[in-house]
């Protein structure tokens, strides 16, 4: 185990010494569900499958408000545009909003860190939104309520040269226009 991860680690360190980024394809894996038939259904017999789960139901005003207040920003690893594990449910929930509503728009913004060239830089921002527009368009958004922008190092959330500052401005922004 602790080869495993000194291996990772040297990896991972190597790995920073050089780009190797391919901005040619957005890595976005569809993995859809599989739906639980009646007949295999694992808690059949229980209680919690036998309760059934109750909507809420909002207004367009209110779910719009609702979804303003959620997280709407996904954050990218140096150097990469792949969209991490961990953002998965933002953007499901996002798709799942925006599908209700054929009318709603959405802009997803890439942004990028100041290391790297300005062409560099903006080619890496239109990756990251590239990333969460097919994402969302795997979750059954149509594209034409999605638009991809790239905005690069040009608008950073965090000034300074920190990691920390770094780690904030590489992202994808959901934006609702």
């Amino acid at each position: 185990m602790n080869r495993l991860i000194c291996a990772a680690a040297v990896a991972v360190f190597l790995s920073a010494c050089g780009s190797s980024v391919k901005l040619d394809d957005v890595p976005v894996e569809d993995k859809p569900g599989n739906p639980v038939s009646q007949g295999t259904d694992p808690n059949a017999g229980s209680a919690v499958g036998q309760r059934a789960v109750t909507g809420v139901n909002l207004d367009n005003a209110s779910a719009t408000a609702a979804m303003m207040a959620t997280n709407r920003v996904v954050y990218f690893d140096y150097d990469s545009y792949a969209v991490r594990p961990e953002f998965q449910p933002v953007i499901e929930a996002h798709a799942k909003f925006v599908k209700a509503d054929k009318s709603r728009k959405v802009a997803i913004e890439g942004h990028t860190d100041e290391r790297g060239g300005r062409e560099y830089n903006l080619a890496l921002g239109q990756k990251r939104a590239e990333a969460v527009r097919r994402a969302m368009s795997l979750q059954g958004v149509s594209e034409s309520q999605i638009e991809a922008v790239r905005f690069g190092k040009e608008k950073p959330a965090v000034q300074g040269t920190t990691e920390a500052a770094f780690e904030k401005n590489r992202r994808a922004e959901i934006s609702y226009r």
